[in-house]
């Protein structure tokens, strides 16, 4: 079975996170919600609690198939200050691992410097650290290699059916899609 791991700090988007997370489970994914914070229950921007089915110092992130990393300005900021997220996310790039952001999230890896020459996008504005011509002039959900991006909470459905193709394959999301009468 395939896995996805998905970060979670307070103040995440929740459709960015719950999107995919329905999507991958309905493609027959495994998915574990990694909090980043100290305790097990992480809120999103609309303060709706999840608890999470570890926290990040009990898991290791490279044994999954999948990161996953919504967005949210105040979870994308948490995260930056999480130990050990920052070396994760350099470290699939680098090692060519699927790695999956959206919205605000895809900042990280421009802080990073791990953009340039890349096709990613991210929410309007939160572009401020991405080389030139990186980011697509129209919204919406992008693969470049191991990286998928997405531009905001409206693709949170569409950026988990791309996650779910290159996952668990494009029969299953395309089932999956047509489910949920995803267009």
């Amino acid at each position: 079975m395939s896995t996805a791991a998905i970060l979670l700090a307070d103040g995440f988007e929740t459709v960015e996170a719950f999107g995919p997370v329905d999507v991958l489970t309905r493609a027959g994914a495994e998915v574990i919600r990694v909090s980043c914070m100290e305790q097990p229950t992480v809120f999103s921007a609309q303060g709706i609690p999840t608890v999470c089915d570890v926290k990040l110092t009990e898991i290791e992130l490279s044994d999954v198939d999948c990161l996953i990393v919504p967005g949210g300005m105040g979870g994308v900021d948490n995260l930056r200050e999480t130990p050990g997220v920052k070396d994760e996310l350099k470290r699939r790039v680098q090692a060519n691992e699927l790695l999956c952001v959206i919205c605000a999230a895809p900042m990280l890896l421009a802080e990073l410097g791990l953009l340039e020459g890349r096709n990613v996008t991210c929410y309007p504005g939160c572009d401020i650290d991405f080389p030139a011509g990186v980011r697509p002039s129209k919204n919406g959900v992008y693969k470049d290699q191991n990286l998928i991006s997405a531009s905001g909470p409206a693709y949170g459905l569409a950026f988990g059916v791309e996650i779910a193709k290159a996952l668990v394959g494009e029969q299953a999301a395309q089932d999956v899609a047509q489910g949920m009468l995803i267009s």
